[in-house]
């Protein structure tokens, strides 16, 4: 890891040691000059704290900016998941993490234009991403979650996207009491979207000690202070009802409001950033109203979550708190708006306090059991293990498991429990430690080739059938309870290459098991050998003997009589030009083999050369050639040419430089396709399926639908590709030919009832295909035995949530709705009856209807979502006075007054 120095407008640097509660051994730089502030922005200030033990870092004073906590950071340029591991009490907490870029690193990194974006988890579970794209260096973001600790202490996760270094300026951990926010539990947190105290106030950002529990509240009156708002106040005292503590709000916030000086109601829109998917938002509102007009006010309103009514005809209480909300549901509004609208009745308009506004964060991922966890860090600590990845809980989630662990999954398990261990060449050193055998889930440890020395302590081997000590420097006994084990077959005992087997000749040191096969390997390799020599060295000479003919010969076989189409033949000494003599290949297949070669022009291409044996059963060649040379569509790859050569047949292709889908989705952590970018490849792959058996005459089934003949160009447009086993059929789509084709996992079952393959039968394909594009699994899921994809699908939304079958990879960045449409659309596509299965002319329009804007919207090349405004953003969108729209002064009603965001 490593850490840097945070200079404002890159101001000289002094660095020195220093301790922080918060981010352990992390090395803390000083700009050697003031803090500037950037003309023209407002910057809150925070109160002095009560008591400096409980708010270390609050100064009376100090801008957010010019606090010393945003002076430093620590960056994480190595790891894909570094984690920070919190003291806490079982219970409740605000945590907050907030990251001042400052151009630490002299890239300049936020305004370059590229994409600057990383990963938060809380504890085992994607809390939010972090989008610094486009923001200036200066400013200050921060994130909120209130959440559960599990038990003494809380984690939080920075995660390497590949889109930016990961850093953190500071983490604050704030207690809550339990009775407060009731809905916040094991299973759900609540990530920070907006927080506002109405009326006036003299700060931006109050918090405490205002607030004793340290909350954000950001104040409206900074951003709508001119007619028609009016802000109302009260010295009164405004209560809550007794043994309420739900919210607890500062009473100090309570007594201010805001209102409209005329009849009109408003709406409050909430800017949604790139770091949520505003089709997928998952919002709790929670309003907290009190009268403060001390007459006898009529002033009732109806409350709207876009266009749903949450609740109607409400009226304020006087001098007492009203917090309304629908006991922690969460409700889906993409627009995140939220209306205040007077009713017919009413005299007054709509007031309102203050309002917060939180995002659903699913903690369905399980931690790892505590006791395993426990004794892994005590190995790590004892042998000082270095490992990069070892960071945060070990097995969960399962992309960021620790190296060389195996973690056990199984629904009999309440949390994945760790059943292997191998630190086999880790570089240990001392005594073998108890931690291990603690572990009461633990079959196999490996820890051969090492520098262990010592004894081997008495172990309780419970569960143990695999212990690995061999070649390491143990001299100790070995204890009584382990030999027991081994000689009753229960333990794969090995502890050859210790010093301790100099004076013991049993199997487990001399591996006997194994010496039978070492002669044998000893006599037949040098045999082998010595044979090998003589065969290469005859193959050598016949190599070129007959090299200097072998292009002659080649064109000796050329076939003479061209076909009458309008694409390119090539002689095997054009293809062996463009390839580079066959030098780079790019795939393989039962069909043979694809070489990467460039046309005098500079065009890449693909060139598909069939094998030999195919060569003399290919009798369908040269009038798939000229089908497929008729066939032009967006979403096929381009045949640009052939070779017909009796002992080459070869077919030229566009090259698509993204490889395949497979590969895509496969890919490591530095990359991953985001959901729409998914669906956008899911209908590319459908309208060229569609081409095929809707626009030809006759109509192509291709027969081999699968991800890895899903190519992606530059742009991510996906193209259907391996036309070698399409067959032509007439309009009836009944089958010219009974010859199976297919792959394992994509091929339609129904085939062998009827041994007849139709368009039905890649509707089927493409079914697998969009179950793949949805989970990232293979088409046979190992779970932990061979399952087939449909049916993992249908046993993870059986046996839990139709969520729990989404790529990992998408960190819940996905619409909801859209999600259910396209699971239910690939299960429709699975039917086992084909008449069942719908037409790919269906499944494309269906798959258009979840990208309403594909026809006039740029395809994105990387996974970025919508740019994120740099300051705070509340807008009113409109005003309504008996039906017309009231509009004053405002600038699209966008506030540009904070240098401060949540989002």
């Amino acid at each position: 890891m490593r850490e840097k120095s945070l200079p404002v407008l890159s101001a000289p640097t002094r660095c020195r040691l220093r301790a922080s509660p918060f981010l352990p051994e992390g090395r803390r730089c000083y700009p050697s000059s003031t803090p500037l502030r950037v003309p023209g922005e407002t910057v809150g200030h925070v109160r002095a704290a009560a008591s400096s033990t409980s708010h270390p870092f609050l100064e009376r004073g100090k801008p957010f900016f010019g606090n010393e906590q945003q002076k430093t950071l620590r960056s994480f340029p190595q790891g894909s998941r570094n984690c920070y591991t919190l003291p806490s009490t079982i219970g409740k907490f605000l945590l907050r993490a907030m990251f001042t870029y400052g151009n630490y690193d002299g890239l300049n990194s936020t305004m370059s234009g590229s994409l600057f974006r990383f990963g938060l988890h809380i504890g085992v579970n994607f809390w939010e991403a972090v989008n610094l794209t486009n923001w200036d260096p200066s400013s200050t973001i921060w994130k909120e979650v209130l959440t559960v600790a599990p038990g003494n202490n809380l984690s939080v996760c920075l995660i390497n996207f590949g889109t930016g270094t990961p850093f953190v300026s500071s983490l604050e951990l704030r207690p809550l009491q339990d009775v407060m926010y009731p809905f916040v539990n094991s299973s759900v947190s609540i990530s920070y979207f907006r927080r506002i105290r109405f009326g006036q106030a003299t700060d931006f950002i109050t918090r405490y000690p205002l607030d004793p529990y340290d909350r954000f509240w950001e104040g409206w009156s900074f951003s709508y202070n001119t007619y028609p708002w009016m802000t109302l106040n009260t010295s009164s005292p405004v209560r809550r009802l007794p043994g309420d503590s739900t919210f607890q709000v500062p009473e100090g916030i309570l007594q201010q409001a805001s209102t409209l000086d005329t009849n009109y109601s408003f709406e409050i829109n909430v800017a949604v950033g790139p770091n949520l998917d505003p089709t997928n938002l998952q919002l709790l509102p929670i309003f907290h109203f009190a009268e403060v007009v001390d007459n006898n006010p009529n002033r009732s309103f109806n409350i709207y979550s876009g266009d749903e009514m949450l609740f109607p005809d409400f009226s304020p209480s006087r001098s007492q708190v009203d917090s309304m909300h629908q006991n922690g549901r969460f409700l889906h509004n993409p627009a995140a708006s939220f209306l205040l609208n007077k009713t017919n009745n009413s005299v007054l308009p709509p007031l309102i306090n203050a309002f917060e506004l939180y995002s659903l964060v699913r903690m369905d991922n399980l931690t790892t059991d505590s006791n395993d966890v426990k004794y892994m860090k005590e190995v790590k600590k004892h042998y000082s293990v270095a490992r990069i990845n070892w960071n945060g809980d070990p097995c969960s989630p399962r992309e960021y498991s620790w190296e060389g662990l195996t973690c056990d999954y199984s629904k009999s398990n309440p949390n994945p429990r760790i059943v292997a261990v191998n630190l086999s060449t880790s570089r240990l050193k001392g005594g073998l430690t108890i931690s291990f055998m603690n572990m009461v889930s633990l079959e196999t440890l490996d820890l051969s080739h090492n520098n262990l020395t010592g004894g081997i302590p008495e172990y309780e081997m419970k569960s143990m059938k695999v212990f690995d000590l061999s070649y390491n420097q143990l001299d100790g006994p070995i204890p009584h309870s382990i030999l027991q084990r081994y000689q009753a077959g229960l333990l794969d005992l090995r502890l050859e290459g210790n010093p301790i087997c100099s004076k013991v000749k049993d199997t487990y040191c001399s591996n006997k098991k194994n010496t039978t096969p070492a002669m044998l390997i000893a006599v037949i390799v040098p045999v082998v050998l010595v044979s090998l020599l003589v065969v290469m060295g005859t193959l050598w000479k016949l190599y070129w003997k007959g090299k200097s003919g072998n292009d002659k010969e080649y064109a000796m076989y050329e076939e003479e009589t061209p076909l009458h189409i309008d694409i390119r033949r090539f002689t095997y000494a054009e293809l062996k030009f463009i390839t580079n003599d066959f030098q780079s290949i790019i795939g393989k297949g039962g069909f043979g083999i694809v070489y990467h070669g460039t046309l005098e022009n500079g065009d890449e291409v693909a060139v598909k050369v069939l094998k030999e044996t195919s060569i003399s059963e290919s009798t369908d060649f040269l009038p798939e050639v000229q089908t497929l040379s008729k066939v032009h569509h967006k979403n096929l790859v381009t045949l640009q040419g052939y070779c017909q050569n009796k002992k080459c047949l070869a077919l030229v292709y566009d090259f698509m430089p993204r490889g395949n889908l497979k590969q895509l989705l496969k890919g490591g952590d530095d990359y991953s396709l985001t959901w729409e970018q998914r669906l956008h490849i899911a209908l590319d792959a459908a309208q060229g399926l569609e081409y095929l058996h809707e626009s030809c005459t006759p109509s192509i089934v291709h027969r081999d639908v699968k991800t890895p003949n899903i190519l992606l160009d530059k742009n991510l447009v996906g193209v259907i590709s391996d036309f070698g086993l399409s067959r032509a059929f007439n309009d009836a789509h009944t089958h010219i030919s009974t010859a199976a084709a297919g792959t394992l996992g994509y091929f339609d079952p129904g085939y062998h009832a009827t041994f007849k393959i139709t368009t039905k039968t890649d509707v089927y394909s493409f079914g697998i295909v969009l179950l793949e594009i949805i989970t990232g699994q293979s088409p046979v899921v190992m779970d932990p035995q061979a399952v087939h994809l449909p049916n993992w699908v249908r046993q993870k939304i059986a046996n839990g949530s139709i969520h729990d079958v989404v790529d990992k990879k998408l960190l819940d960045l996905y619409d909801a709705s859209s999600l259910e449409s396209v699971v239910d659309l690939a299960m429709n596509c699975l039917e086992s009856a084909a008449v069942n299965r719908p037409t790919m002319t269906k499944v494309a329009s269906r798959l258009k209807v979840w990208l309403p804007a594909i026809s006039g919207t740029p395809r994105r090349t990387d996974s970025m979502d919508t740019e994120i405004p740099r300051q705070f953003r509340l807008m009113i969108s409109r005003a309504r006075n008996e039906g017309r729209s009231f509009q004053s002064g405002y600038t699209n009603g966008i506030s540009q007054t904070s240098l401060f965001s949540g989002r």
